[in-house]
């Protein structure tokens, strides 16, 4: 993701009539919209509109279609165009949107003004919507001092500095917390929140947590997890009642490699081993370990790595590492294709990448027939005039891409045979092409 200049103008159609209305009515008029009811009856003509309040209101941020977007870039960007600092308080999914509340009516203008001033990938711009809210719920019911230090001495007495783990299993069910009088229950976000606020501030080098059998069944409180424990590479979800393994997108930031769920509901609507693995691994692509099983190494490529070089300046040096670079990734690739589980090759590829398989008919060839198992997933656009074929044989998605591949024959290449050329090159992109011989079956 990257930012651009203010004054880049782009053209967005991807929102709804309305929504431009919207858009404009907040521009024109610069106000913040009022969503909610205040206690005292406000001026004749002035039901529709405001002038931001003063310090101590809340106001609801709202990112619509913020879901597609990692949390920490998305807050950084709006960081930095913002005027003022700010804390988003209870940063949170509802559908698509992200939502955050903020204090404050300076605050809640300067962010007003950010709509509409940071672009995506695609170069869309980001709306942002700013409305007066209630306390948010996190603010409204937060722990008082006194419950947070015990739940702070409970937590410290399951945490294990060797290990650098803390366990949080059955937490509302924790013997001392039972017998204080302290009801814990880590779906209320005013309850996740007070837990992470202890382990960022106690626990800044945790490795390990263990959120077990806590009857989860949404993980809005743990987008906050990215920044209050950044180091957290293994996390015990199972035994849990999470229905769907898109609760996972909100805690996608962490770079796990190790993750348990099995016992959730949504672990048993997959149709195999596979289809699971290369659902969880959409969100943690780096993930070794599911559920205790080991995976297959996953393939990355650092693209942003500073031995590239600019178009029109290469040099000897530079060619020797894009060659480097390149045979790194093709060595790892196809080691990984060859093993038996492709699942590891998710990393490979981007989220939205396409992917179509060509086979060219040799007619010396003594056994065409041995190709069948290939020939049905062919593309070839010369010869293939259905349209309904030509787009079922088109794979989008990094997680249909591998899926494809799982379902062709296993192979031995033979790397010595490799024919690589290298056509374009830019500071994020190579081009090129890869020539060479395999055997199917796996290696006598």
């Amino acid at each position: 993701m990257k930012n651009v200049q203010k004054d880049l103008q782009v053209k967005s159609t991807s929102y709804t009539k309305g929504c431009k209305k919207e858009k404009v009515k907040l521009h024109n008029e610069g106000c913040v919209h009022i969503t909610g009811k205040t206690g005292s009856k406000p001026l004749k003509g002035e039901e529709e509109k405001t002038q931001v309040g003063t310090l101590g209101t809340w106001f609801m941020v709202t990112i619509p279609c913020g879901r597609k977007y990692d949390k920490t870039w998305l807050i950084k960007s709006i960081q930095s165009h913002c005027s003022v600092p700010f804390t988003p308080v209870d940063f949170h999914y509802v559908k698509k949107s992200a939502q955050f509340f903020v204090q404050d009516g300076s605050t809640a203008s300067a962010l007003k003004d950010v709509s509409y001033k940071i672009c995506d990938e695609q170069n869309k711009k980001i709306p942002i919507f700013v409305n007066t809210s209630a306390v948010p719920y996190s603010v409204r019911d937060k722990l008082e001092p006194e419950k947070m230090e015990q739940l702070k001495l409970i937590m410290k007495k399951r945490y294990d500095v060797s290990k650098r783990a803390l366990n949080l299993q059955k937490l509302r069910y924790d013997p001392d917390l039972v017998s204080l009088g302290i009801d814990i229950i880590l779906n209320r976000r005013n309850c996740m929140a007070a837990t992470l606020q202890i382990i960022k501030n106690n626990f800044p080098e945790l490795l390990s947590l263990n959120l077990c059998n806590n009857k989860l069944y949404r993980l809005d409180g743990l987008s906050d997890l990215t920044q209050m424990a950044p180091t957290v590479k293994i996390m015990n979800l199972s035994r849990n009642e999470l229905k769907s393994e898109h609760e996972l997108d909100k805690m996608k930031g962490l770079k796990l490699e190790e993750l348990w769920l099995q016992g959730n509901p949504f672990c048993s609507i997959f149709s195999d081993q596979s289809t699971y693995i290369s659902a969880i691994r959409k969100y943690f692509p780096k993930l070794l370990h599911l559920d205790g099983h080991l995976l297959s190494p996953p393939v990355t490529v650092d693209i942003d790595r500073p031995s590239l070089t600019k178009p029109c300046q290469e040099s000897n040096k530079g060619s020797e590492a894009l060659k480097n670079l390149i045979m790194q990734f093709l060595q790892q690739y196809y080691f990984i294709y060859d093993s038996g589980d492709r699942q590891g090759l998710l990393g490979a590829y981007h989220d939205e990448a396409c992917f179509s398989l060509t086979i060219s008919f040799n007619f010396e060839d003594p056994a065409p027939s041995s190709l069948f198992d290939y020939f049905k997933d062919n593309r070839n656009m010369k010869n293939l005039k259905d349209p309904y074929l030509r787009d079922h044989l088109l794979k989008h998605t990094r997680r249909d891409i591998v899926w494809s591949l799982c379902g062709l024959p296993k192979t031995q290449h033979d790397p010595y045979s490799f024919t690589v050329d290298m056509w374009f090159q830019t500071e994020t992109m190579l081009c090129f092409s890869v020539n060479g011989e395999f055997m199917e079956g796996e290696c006598v």
